[in-house]
């Protein structure tokens, strides 16, 4: 019965043949641990360079951002290349109208992209606003513009520039 089981252990992963991080770290398996820039032995280049913003500063951007533009969207990317597909079908959709629009990459700042799915009470990325009001993510503007809705949404809004 042990050499069964002693003969079983080699096809378990290293993380449950392990003892702990020092034993995978010591056979060469996967260590989170090592992974994160924050440990002291860590160079300070290597360590994260942003800086907290204040709750109430995120909220002001927010905010900004949505009362000086008809439409906006906060996405991961730029209109230009986005970096999800759900942000590149949002953009698209937009696109399709010709309406201008403003635009924040969450990517750059942890702080907006954490803040403004607490401002919304939405737990994803992209989240557009039109006239000021949070309409909702690509799938919710895809449903918009399937029913012709988003046509409606979109009127009175600036027109791109081409």
């Amino acid at each position: 019965m042990q050499r069964l089981l002693t003969s079983a252990r080699q096809f378990l992963p290293a993380a449950q043949r392990a003892g702990g991080i020092a034993d995978l770290q010591r056979i060469g398996g996967y260590s989170a641990a090592r992974l994160f820039s924050t440990d002291a032995d860590s160079h300070d280049d290597f360590k994260p360079q942003v800086k907290a913003a204040p709750a109430g500063d995120v909220e002001a951007t927010i905010e900004k951002d949505i009362s000086s533009h008809d439409v906006f969207i906060y996405m991961k990317g730029v209109p230009q290349a986005p970096m999800c597909g759900f942000s590149n079908m949002a953009c698209a959709i937009l696109n399709l109208y010709g309406v201008e629009y403003g635009s924040r990459n969450v990517l750059a700042d942890p702080e907006i992209r954490e803040g403004v799915k607490r401002f919304t009470a939405w737990p994803t990325i992209p989240q557009v606003f039109i006239k000021g009001e949070f309409v909702g993510g690509s799938d919710i503007l895809h449903e918009m513009h399937q029913k012709g809705e988003l046509k409606q949404a979109l009127e009175g809004c600036k027109l791109a520039d081409d």
